[in-house]
């Protein structure tokens, strides 16, 4: 999961905005679908015996507890939001392990996989990813723990697209590799974006020049 290298990256939103009522129901909002996709994918992503769609639940998992930590940290101070970020960071660390583990397993196993109940769950969550994203994308250049939301949005909207592709591929090969792979790849991502993350709220507590606003914190 890639983070921006621009500009835009290295600014911070109005410290004001951070509380704002429309910041608040964007977090809700998307706490809402993540939660809701969460349980809606661990389950036919059981049923189907799909390695992609189950790391999918688990992302959508963790980035609801991401908003949920998003929403307690957004009127405390840089400090404290960089820690929540850096904190949503090594979440995204253990899910990647857990869905390469679980990859593994799948493969060794050779599963293969409900390519229709994968189609199906997948476009739908893509929908609501995509939306989630839009709604966010306007928080994308804010503070750490902002860029992990929008982050967190966008990627998950990419990995609903691969879990689509995933099942268009077990339906025309017969086989579970493409699940696997797709697995795979998003667990690698994940480690990637998570790193990134823990790298960006690294920066914000490390002193100079924004050292006045952290000792505020």
């Amino acid at each position: 999961m890639a983070c921006c290298h621009d500009a835009t990256c290295s600014a911070t939103a109005d410290p004001l905005a951070l509380d704002s009522p429309g910041w608040r129901r964007a977090l809700w909002i998307a706490l809402v679908v993540n939660a809701g996709f969460f349980l809606a994918e661990m389950a036919a992503g059981a049923a189907a015996g799909s390695a992609a769609l189950q790391a999918d639940a688990l992302d959508f998992f963790g980035d609801a507890a991401n908003y949920g930590i998003s929403l307690g940290v957004a009127s405390m101070a840089l400090a404290w939001r960089a820690r929540a970020a850096a904190a949503k960071g090594a979440t995204m660390l253990a899910f990647a392990v857990w869905v390469l583990g679980s990859t593994v397993w799948h493969a060794t196993q050779g599963t293969l996989p409900s390519a229709e109940v994968m189609g199906v769950v997948g476009i739908a969550a893509l929908v609501a990813n995509a939306a989630v994203a839009l709604m966010l994308y306007r928080y994308r250049a804010g503070d750490a723990n902002m860029r992990s939301v929008w982050l967190c949005s966008r990627n998950d909207a990419i990995g609903n697209a691969a879990v689509v592709l995933a099942a268009m591929g077990v339906f025309g090969t017969g086989t579970g590799w493409p699940d696997v792979i797709v697995a795979a790849i998003m667990g690698g991502l994940g480690l990637w974006g998570g790193w990134q993350i823990i790298g960006h709220a690294r920066a914000e507590l490390r002193p100079g020049p924004a050292g006045r606003v952290l000792a505020a914190g």
